[in-house]
C-alpha cells in the first residue's frame, strides 16, 4: 500500500514547459513567465494541476539553462522574480502546484561559485569544484569530446559532464551540500511544491572505480536534500540512469525520505538505436517496458512516472507511431496506454495536441548543442546529408520549437521573430486547429484525464495484463473493491479483441464504436467499466 503522501500525489496531472518556447508575452521572440501565467487556463482546462517549469534561472543559455549561473535569480529574458512570484501566486490560486527545475550537478563556469574557485587553492570555494594537476582519467562529456577542461587562470583542470561552460560541482565538500540545501530552500519559501532533479545520479562520483555517478555517497546527498523535516513534504522526481527496481527502491522507498519517484527511460529507446538512428519497431516494445515497471513498483510499493515525452525526446508517435495518416489515432492511443495505468501522468508541452518530428534541409537551423557536435562528428565518416537525416530524427530541438498556438505568423507564438525557428509542421499542427477538429487530440486527452480523476479505480486500482506477450495489441483492466475497468488498445494492424467478460458501452474512445470488444482498427482504443 502506497503511504499517505504518494497516495495523494497520485492525484497530480503534471505539464511540463521548456519556458523558452511556450508562450511570449513581449514581443521579444522568447517564451516567458508572463506567457505562462497567461496559458494558466488552457492548461487548466486540459486537467494538469501542476506545472513543471524547466529551468528558468539566470544563465549565459549555453545549455538552454541548464548552464546556472545564479539559482536565485531569473533569466533575463523570462521576466524578473516579481513575474515568478506572480507565476506561483496564479498557480496556487488555480489549486496547481508548481515543480521547479533543479540542477545540482554542475553550474555555469560564469557562476560567481566558479569564477571564485578559479583563483586559486585559498578561498573559500577552492573546493566548490573538481580541479586536478593532471587529466585524472579519460571520461568523456556527454556533449562529445573529454569531460576535461585546462583553466588557464587557476593552472588545472577541472570537470565537466556536459558542456565546457558547465563545470561539475564537488559534493564531497560540505559547503556545497549546505550552498545546495540553501538553494532548495529558497524557492520551498517561495511556494514551489516540488522538483525535478536533472542528472541526479551523477552528484556522487568514485574516481576509484571511473564512475562519473551512482558513487558511495548518493544516497546521502540525497538525504541531505530532501530528508529534512521543511523538504519533506515536497513532491521530488530524480532524473535518473536507474534500470533495476534494487536500486529504484533506495532511491524511492517512503521509509528512505529521498525521492518521491524517478524517471525511467528504459521504454526511450523504443523506435531508435542511440538517440539519432531509427530502426524499426512497434507499440509491442513500448508495452513490454511499460507492462514491467507497473509489476515492478507496483509490487514494492513505489510512486511511478508516466512519461513518454520530454524536453530531450523526438516525439514518440515519431519514433513507433504512424505521425501522418494516423497522427491523431497513434496518439490518442499511446495516451490510454500510458495514462490509464498507475502513476503520476507528465505530459510534455505540444504531446496534447499530437505535435510530431520536425524535419529541416539545413544544420543552420538546429540550436541544440548537443545536435550541433553530433553533426561534426557524423560528417566525419557520412555525408552532409545522412547526418543531417540523423538530426533530423534525434534533435532535442524537435522538443523545443515554440508551441504552436495557431497557424497564423510565428504560430501564435510571438508577436516577434522567435528565437529558434517554428516546427516544420505547426500549419498543420496547431492548438487552434486541433480544437475546432472532430478529431482533437487535445479534447482526447481532455475526457481521458477527466477520466481519471473521476475514478479512483484509475489512481490507485491494480493493475492486470490480460493480452499475451505476443499479442498484436494491449489488454488491462484496473480493479479496486468491487469496480473494475478494462482499457484496450491496438497497434498496428486490425486486430478482433474478445473480452472473458461483458462491459458497458467504452466510456473513453478514440474512435466511435458500441462496444469493448470486436474489431478493432489500427490504433484504436477505448475504455469501459466491467459488468460484475
Amino acid at each position: 500500500m502506497l503511504c499517505e503522501k504518494y497516495r495523494s500525489q497520485l492525484r497530480w496531472v503534471i505539464y511540463q514547459i521548456y519556458p523558452r518556447s511556450f508562450m511570449d508575452s513581449n514581443g521579444d521572440g522568447i517564451g516567458d513567465l508572463n506567457g505562462i501565467t497567461g496559458k494558466l487556463d488552457y492548461l487548466k482546462d486540459l486537467g494538469v494541476n501542476a506545472v513543471w517549469l524547466c529551468p528558468c534561472y539566470k544563465s549565459p543559455n549555453d545549455d538552454n539553462g541548464y548552464d546556472i549561473s545564479d539559482y536565485r535569480d531569473i533569466m533575463d529574458e523570462f521576466g524578473t522574480m516579481e513575474d515568478m512570484d506572480a507565476l506561483i501566486a496564479a498557480l496556487h490560486a488555480r489549486d496547481m502546484k508548481l515543480i521547479m527545475d533543479l540542477v545540482p550537478n554542475h553550474t555555469s563556469t560564469s557562476h560567481p561559485w566558479f569564477q571564485e574557485s578559479r583563483k586559486g587553492k585559498d578561498n573559500p570555494y577552492s573546493d566548490f569544484y573538481y580541479w586536478f594537476d593532471e587529466i585524472p582519467n579519460d571520461w568523456e562529456a556527454c556533449f562529445r569530446g573529454s569531460a576535461w577542461e585546462y583553466d588557464p587562470v587557476r593552472g588545472q583542470y577541472y570537470l565537466h559532464s556536459f558542456a565546457i561552460s558547465q563545470a561539475d560541482l564537488n559534493w564531497n565538500n560540505p559547503a556545497v551540500v549546505k550552498a545546495m540545501q540553501d538553494t532548495v530552500d529558497f524557492w520551498v519559501d517561495k511556494g514551489v511544491d516540488g522538483f525535478r532533479i536533472d542528472v541526479i545520479d551523477m552528484i556522487s562520483k568514485d574516481f576509484s572505480t571511473n564512475a562519473n555517478g551512482f558513487g558511495p555517497r548518493l544516497h546521502e546527498f540525497i538525504h541531505d536534500l530532501f530528508g529534512r523535516k521543511k523538504t519533506a513534504h515536497l513532491f521530488t522526481v530524480g532524473e535518473s540512469g536507474v534500470q533495476d527496481i534494487d536500486e529504484m527502491i533506495r532511491h524511492c522507498a517512503a521509509e528512505r525520505n529521498e525521492l518521491s519517484t524517478l524517471f525511467l527511460f528504459d521504454h526511450m529507446e523504443c523506435g531508435r538505436t542511440g538517440k539519432f538512428t531509427p530502426r524499426p519497431d512497434t507499440l509491442k516494445s513500448l508495452r513490454d517496458y511499460l507492462v514491467h515497471w507497473q509489476q515492478e513498483t507496483e509490487k514494492h510499493d513505489l510512486l511511478h512516472s508516466l512519461f513518454i515525452e520530454n524536453h530531450d525526446q523526438t516525439p514518440i508517435i515519431s519514433r513507433i507511431g504512424n505521425d501522418r495518416e494516423k497522427r491523431y489515432e497513434s496518439a490518442t492511443d499511446i495516451a490510454a496506454m500510458v495514462y490509464l495505468l498507475k502513476g503520476i501522468p507528465f505530459i510534455y508541452q505540444g504531446q496534447e495536441i499530437g505535435m510530431t518530428g520536425a524535419h529541416y534541409d539545413s544544420i543552420d537551423v538546429f540550436d541544440d548543442i548537443e545536435s550541433i557536435n553530433y553533426y561534426r562528428d557524423f560528417c566525419k565518416t557520412m555525408s552532409p546529408e545522412e547526418a543531417l537525416a540523423k538530426i533530423n530524427f534525434g534533435s532535442r530541438d524537435n522538443a523545443r520549437h515554440p508551441m504552436a498556438w495557431n497557424g497564423g505568423e510565428n504560430g501564435g507564438f510571438s508577436t516577434g521573430k522567435p528565437w529558434i525557428v517554428l516546427h516544420s509542421r505547426y500549419q498543420e499542427i496547431n492548438v487552434e486547429k486541433d480544437l475546432a477538429s472532430g478529431r482533437s487530440v487535445y479534447r482526447f486527452y481532455q475526457a481521458l484525464l477527466a477520466l481519471r480523476k473521476a475514478n479512483d479505480v484509475f489512481l490507485d486500482g491494480k493493475m492486470d495484463v490480460l493480452s499475451a506477450p505476443e499479442d498484436p495489441y494491449f489488454v488491462f483492466t484496473r480493479t479496486l473493491g468491487t469496480e473494475k475497468w478494462v482499457v484496450v488498445c491496438n497497434f498496428e494492424e486490425e486486430q478482433k479483441i474478445e473480452l472473458p467478460f461483458s462491459c458497458e458501452a467504452p466510456v473513453l474512445a478514440n474512435l466511435k464504436r458500441p462496444s469493448a470488444d470486436g474489431v478493432y482498427a489500427p490504433y484504436e482504443c477505448a475504455a469501459a467499466k466491467v459488468l460484475l
